[in-house]
């Protein structure tokens, strides 16, 4: 059984939001018939299914969604997938998941009644088709490409599928009659806390959500995973891929037979662009922070902190100069000696921690930490971003291990996440390869324990999808 299902309604679509959830780690494969829906359904952490019906009439559409989601039995997390720009038959397509969900539920024998049992809770639908990296937001209400609204650009004038509405609620309302309520931008902006107010507050089933940028897609994921967690509440997504992804890893959904990897940052720089930085990584990837004390830096004291964090299950975790007071480092051995309890901590915490990745931040620091770990060298394989690099380390008691390093000063405020967010993707795919080596050959793997590669939209919608094929 797949972790998450992601339904959309076009080939490119649906590769490139699979592509979403292999950052993650987790592994993602697209099909594109019923009977590979079937076949696949078992062997993917992701099955993304293209139906290819995003210029059919809105009943075929329907029938089509309906028959997937049938096929690919109870899932997790359930994702309509939709056009970054609204074409097709979005409203339409949810109604298919929604019922195709209603009815399998219907067919699973009902608990033993109990004086204390509460009412099962309702699935509800998250509307955040926000894609902020393709330009794509959602501002009270009103989606924009490029700042423009939908109805301004040439989507109104597409020859399949004319976008006649710039109002997500609008545009839904045309081909569901479902509920909409709308969460404004104000409200995500001000954080979880009354992000989760809001949508516990709201009857509506389908919550549209605002978003401009990738953080707000993060806020508004960490909220409804706290109510899914606290409430029972069974959220299905509708989405242009990059949400659906963030609530995912905010369900804490993992590749199935592999630990979750660990990253270990350290970092030195205590700018005002760093701290926005760490922050940023803290919201988006959950990653706890430890403060070495810069007038009393002791190793000891951060590595027990480093330890507690391991220990309740954070997977990106680091160390970072407190910044808590505005005097400057006051001379070059003081700085040496943050430079030492960094570099050592850092020692201590893989030797203890083993970590699959690590990051360090600062030149000076990079250098030192590297030294601590008695690297001969570090060779490099890709630019994560301008001035910022990943590899591995060469030589020593910890060669191969992932490491990426970056300028202080350098980046925006995604800079520290995209870092560490490519270390725990490379040591996912570590680990997901040595778990497939271990499993039994056979079953839709070659022998080298990787999954079979799959055809893709080699088959007409027709004999896709007969049971939704057009009279």
């Amino acid at each position: 059984m797949p972790q998450v299902l992601v339904v959309g309604d076009d080939l490119t679509g649906s590769n490139a939001t699979g592509a979403l959830y292999a950052r993650l780690g987790l592994r993602a494969v697209t099909v594109s018939t019923l009977d590979q829906v079937r076949r696949f359904a078992g062997r993917a952490d992701v099955l993304v299914v293209n139906t290819g019906s995003r210029h059919w009439p809105a009943g075929r559409a329907y029938d089509a969604v309906r028959a997937v989601v049938a096929a690919a039995g109870p899932v997790p997390l359930v994702a309509k997938r939709v056009d970054t720009t609204l074409r097709g038959n979005p409203g339409r397509e949810l109604d298919a998941v929604l019922d195709a969900l209603a009815a399998a539920a219907a067919e699973q024998p009902a608990p033993a009644p109990t004086v204390s049992a509460a009412p099962t809770a309702p699935t509800r639908v998250l509307a955040v088709p926000a894609f902020p990296d393709a330009g794509r937001t959602t501002v009270g209400g009103l989606h924009l490409v490029d700042g423009v609204p939908l109805t301004r650009t040439a989507v109104a004038c597409d020859p399949f599928d004319p976008v006649r509405h710039s109002r997500v609620a609008a545009l839904l309302g045309e081909q569901t009659s479902r509920s909409t309520a709308e969460l404004p931008l104000d409200v995500v902006e001000s954080g979880i806390e009354q992000v989760v107010t809001a949508l516990r507050a709201a009857t509506a089933d389908i919550v549209i959500g605002d978003a401009t940028e990738n953080a707000h897609l993060h806020t508004i994921a960490a909220a409804a995973a706290r109510i899914a967690a606290e409430d029972g509440v069974r959220w299905t997504v509708l989405d242009s891929g990059p949400f659906g992804a963030a609530y995912s890893a905010a369900l804490g959904i993992r590749p199935q037979g592999a630990e979750p990897p660990r990253v270990l940052a350290v970092v030195g720089s205590i700018t005002e662009r760093t701290g926005e930085q760490l922050d940023r990584a803290a919201s988006e990837l959950g990653a706890v922070w430890t403060e070495l004390d810069p007038e009393r830096p002791e190793p000891g004291a951060v590595l027990r902190a480093l330890r507690a964090a391991a220990d309740e299950g954070a997977t990106v975790l680091g160390v970072r100069v407190a910044t808590g007071t505005t005097r400057p480092v006051p001379n070059a051995r003081a700085a040496e000696r943050i430079l030492h309890a960094l570099s050592e901590t850092a020692r201590r915490a893989v030797t203890e921690l083993r970590p699959g990745g690590l990051y360090a931040s600062g030149g000076d620091v990079a250098a030192a930490v590297t030294a601590a770990l008695g690297a001969e060298g570090f060779a490099i394989e890709t630019e994560v971003l301008p001035l910022a690099v990943a590899g591995h380390l060469v030589g020593g008691p910890h060669d191969g291990l992932h490491f990426a390093t970056k300028g202080g000063l350098i980046g925006g405020p995604d800079a520290a996440r995209d870092c560490l967010d490519h270390l725990r993707v490379a040591c996912t795919r570590d680990a997901l390869r040595g778990w497939e080596r271990g499993e039994e050959e056979g079953g839709g793997r070659e022998s080298n324990g990787t999954l079979r590669p799959i055809a893709r939209g080699g088959s007409s919608p027709s004999r896709a999808y007969p049971e939704a094929a057009a009279p």
